[in-house]
């Protein structure tokens, strides 16, 4: 019944929102609220600034996009800031047709349904309330009733741009229904609806030879043409195309490169002149973004073809590649498995990441500067720190293959591994070993990856389970040290008091004989010498921390092990290499000692309350890593 009465509300509102009234009604609201007229281009524009810009390592990250596209803050930068900002601005960019061109599952299909959701959600707010002549099939815009040698003057008292003819159907309704008199002409707010079909249309084509441009441009409805006399006549016509009914908002042009050349060429018509050709009539005028989207084989076959050449240069073509981020990539697939029926299924953690490494590390290229192994580079484009290299050689990486993440693994195919491992084993957990192994099955029998494809993601698979294994014996250490942050603590503490008496050239004070005694060398060089802190590099290492510590302090604030983020690594790995034989004896023995089996259970609860695993996956992580360490 909850859901019946939210129903009834939403009802109710859309009912409250409706508004009908003349053309002079509706032009005394324009002086208050001028951008009621805005154009279809600024209309999408406004919509996706009004959710706001956050900045993200470097990038605009639009909040409109951000909880469903991952990874692609160039690209939607490049879209909003090169097609759809100008085009809102009525510059020449409106009268291209939006191309976005990206390998399949990229995200192109869910950013133009993101664009079509965002409208209908838009249409019912009050500055995104769209207003249309009431009765037409083609919802048109109000303001294309004032003559067209009054709309210099229009324009100066209301600040308001008119483009378009009135259609031949009002221009008929005009002289017939309201005896010319434009300010009785009826108007009425209308509701984006891809659902309804307005302002929103969709055009997929189908066979070449039988598909019909009616389903463009509408067609005659020949049962009326008895009672009107002629075809020419608009009430004898069907205004139901798409592009009839996607005025004043979007049409989505999917395999737009394989239509028919007619098909094309009305659309071309439509962006660069803001009208198109229907049946019998005079030039029909439409506002509304016309965006398609192709793979890039297709397209370059499409700019192959020299019968294609004045289309090029109509068109806006926005790459959209696969994401490149790793924490991104991992994003993606929480929200596709949490969209399915696969939520209830414990995944362990690191089991995404995992998978989600192997997918990037197919996406990127090799780069040739010898010093940057491929998973640097993952790292690196994940806004990770890797010794020896900064943000410039992110940029500088970027550059050196432009069209990088236009191929390699789709997200879909590691949802398919995943989804095929927890069905065939009906599996209630599944870990990275899991996924792993399923992804290494499937390569096989995916349709578009070569032999020599496969040879190099085997390697990547390799990668990810090395990497995996890292992660996999930090967890299991970090759960094995009691009291994890006090230990640590105390044994930065211990390293920073010698530091400064190493720095400044002093003594330290035995805090139970209260002697003087040197700095401890051999503690300081165990810890730096686990992140490759040479001999001759420790003294400038040293004075770093030190002017970071004066940095904190002068600012006020409090100086930690989570502070430097090198130093926080060499205290972690001396916590954990002095504690590897507890782990590997602990975790091989088939029968633990009452003090091994606490120690045991402590852990899997550490491991459940504080990282996510279930009792099961926490047991099995422990054994393989008991396995790995006893290697």
């Amino acid at each position: 019944m909850d859901i019946l009465k939210k129903v009834e509300e939403y009802r109710t509102k859309q009912e409250s929102l409706k508004w009908e009234g003349t053309f002079k009604e509706y032009l005394k609201m324009l002086e208050d609220r001028p951008y009621l007229a805005q154009s279809a281009h600024s209309r999408i524009y406004e919509m996706i600034m009004e959710k706001g810009i956050e900045e993200e390592d470097g990038f605009k990250r639009y909040n409109f996009f951000k909880d469903s596209l991952f990874g692609l803050e160039e690209a939607l930068e490049k879209l909003v800031e090169e097609y759809f900002h100008p085009a809102a601005k009525r510059l020449d960019v409106k009268k291209r047709i939006l191309l976005l061109m990206g390998p399949v599952s990229g995200g192109k299909s869910t950013l133009v349904t993101l664009l079509k959701r965002g409208l209908e959600e838009y249409s019912l707010t009050k500055r995104g309330a769209v207003f249309a002549i009431k009765g037409c099939p083609m919802h048109e815009n109000p303001l294309h009733l004032i003559p067209q040698h009054l709309r210099g003057e229009f324009e100066k008292e209301y600040g308001i741009k008119i483009e378009g003819s009135l259609s031949p159907l009002n221009r008929m309704r005009l002289e017939e229904e309201y005896n010319g008199k434009i300010e009785d002409v009826l108007v009425e707010r209308i509701f984006f609806s891809e659902d309804n079909r307005v302002g929103i249309g969709t055009f997929s084509p189908s066979d070449p030879k039988s598909q019909d441009i009616a389903d463009l441009t509408g067609s005659i409805d020949f049962s009326t043409i008895a009672t009107y006399g002629s075809e020419s006549d608009p009430r004898a016509y069907r205004f139901d195309g798409e592009l009839n009914k996607a005025n004043r908002g979007l049409m989505e042009f999917q395999e737009m490169l394989k239509c028919d050349e007619k098909f094309l060429w009305h659309l071309l018509s439509l962006t660069q002149e803001g009208n198109f050709k229907a049946g019998r009539f005079a030039l029909i005028s439409a506002d509304e973004m016309v965006v398609a989207h192709t793979n890039e084989s297709e397209y370059r076959s499409f700019i192959a073809n020299e019968k294609n050449e004045a289309l090029h240069s109509r068109m806006i073509v926005m790459p959209i590649p696969y994401n490149l981020k790793l924490d991104q990539e991992e994003r993606i697939y929480e929200k596709m498995i949490a969209e399915s029926d696969m939520k209830d299924v414990h995944i362990a953690p690191h089991a995404l990441k995992t998978a989600a490494m192997f997918s990037v590390l197919t996406r990127l290229k090799e780069s040739k500067q010898s010093n940057i192994s491929i998973l640097k580079k993952l790292y690196l484009y994940n806004g990770q720190d890797v010794e020896g290299f900064s943000d410039q050689d992110v940029v500088t990486l970027k550059k050196e293959f432009p069209d990088e993440g236009m191929s390699g693994i789709d997200p879909r195919y590691v949802i398919n591994r995943i989804s095929s491992t927890i069905i065939r084993k009906e599996m209630q957990a599944i870990n990275a070993l899991d996924v792993l192994r399923s992804l290494k099955d499937g390569l096989d029998n995916h349709p578009s990856i070569t032999s020599e494809d496969k040879e190099t993601y085997l390697d990547y698979i390799s990668i990810a389970r090395k990497e995996y294994d890292e992660l996999a014996k930090k967890e299991v250490q970090k759960a094995f040290v009691y009291s994890y942050d006090e230990s640590a603590k105390t044994l930065m503490d211990n390293y920073l008091d010698n530091v400064e008496a190493f720095c400044n050239k002093t003594k330290l004070i035995d805090p139970l004989t209260e002697e003087e005694m040197q700095p401890d060398e051999k503690l300081m060089r165990s810890i730096e010498e686990q992140i490759g802190i040479s001999e001759n590099a420790k003294k400038a290492f040293r004075e770093e921390i030190l002017i970071r510590i004066s940095a904190y302090a002068r600012k006020g604030k409090k100086f930690d092990y989570q502070s430097h983020e090198r130093l926080r690594e060499a205290i972690q790995k001396k916590l954990f290499a002095d504690l590897k034989d507890v782990v590997k004896i602990t975790t091989s023995t088939k029968t633990p000692d009452e003090q091994q089996l606490k120690k045991m259970n402590a852990v899997v609860s550490t491991l459940v309350e504080e990282y996510g695993y279930t009792t099961q996956s926490a047991n099995d992580l422990l054994r393989y890593v008991g396995s790995l360490l006893n290697r």
